[in-house]
């Protein structure tokens, strides 16, 4: 099987994940500031313990080429992805500071709490069935709006956000994470037992990306 596959098998939840109503108003502009800001100081938050789930990674690998494997993405989160979070948020009036002592919300928790407990419960497998609907969402979701004629470049308070995700380094990236996620799936019939229980995983986290983007929502109700 490829990850496409665990795509295939939970369409419903993956098409109300990269085509939520926050992801098409954040592409118009016309997403409200208050859901944002929700979004980047729980985000702040996830992408914490999502570092933590790559480090997870290197513990639960058995050879040292997938304990490399994990480094990069690690290294991309806490130099890169992370930073840029920051340095996005303080032009948004919201420092490192502040973000650290935010609360994290019940979809948050949950989450990212899933995340981890399918890595620690789990293998190596079931770690990266857990995190691949973000790592690979959120590519598709960039190169979308990036493609969308309908998407609002021109005074669109998101751009960056956009730019980040539909830029060439992610999207990269996600692609390495992508193929090498497939040879941890290679020998993993989707019919089987394994390869039901790993849709299961995949498919409980993409619903959490739903949660996820409508807590942000929410946050104006």
């Amino acid at each position: 099987m490829q990850y496409q596959d665990l795509i295939d098998a939970c369409q419903t939840e993956w098409q109300a994940y990269t085509k939520h109503d926050f992801v098409t108003q954040l592409a118009s502009g016309n997403l409200p500031k208050d859901s944002f800001l929700h979004y980047l100081k729980q985000d702040f938050l996830f992408l914490k313990q999502y570092a933590r789930a790559y480090a997870l990674a290197v513990y639960k690998a058995n050879s040292l080429t997938d304990m490399r494997q994990a480094l990069p993405t690690l290294n991309a989160l806490l130099s890169s992805e992370i930073s840029h979070h920051v340095s996005f948020c303080q032009d948004w009036g919201l420092s490192e500071a502040q973000m650290e002592q935010e609360r994290e919300d019940f979809g948050t928790l949950a989450y990212t709490r899933y995340v981890l407990d399918a890595g620690m419960s789990g293998n190596l497998v079931d770690l990266y069935a857990a995190l691949a609907p973000c790592s690979i969402g959120y590519a598709v979701i960039g190169e979308q709006i990036s493609l969308d004629a309908n998407t609002l470049w021109e005074n669109n308070p998101y751009r960056s956000w956009i730019e980040l995700y539909a830029g060439d380094d992610y999207q990269g990236h996600a692609k390495q994470g992508a193929l090498y996620f497939n040879t941890l799936l290679a020998n993993i019939d989707i019919k089987s037992e394994r390869g039901q229980q790993l849709i299961e995983v995949f498919c409980t986290a993409t619903r959490m990306e739903i949660a996820f983007w409508q807590q942000g929502l929410n946050a104006t109700n």
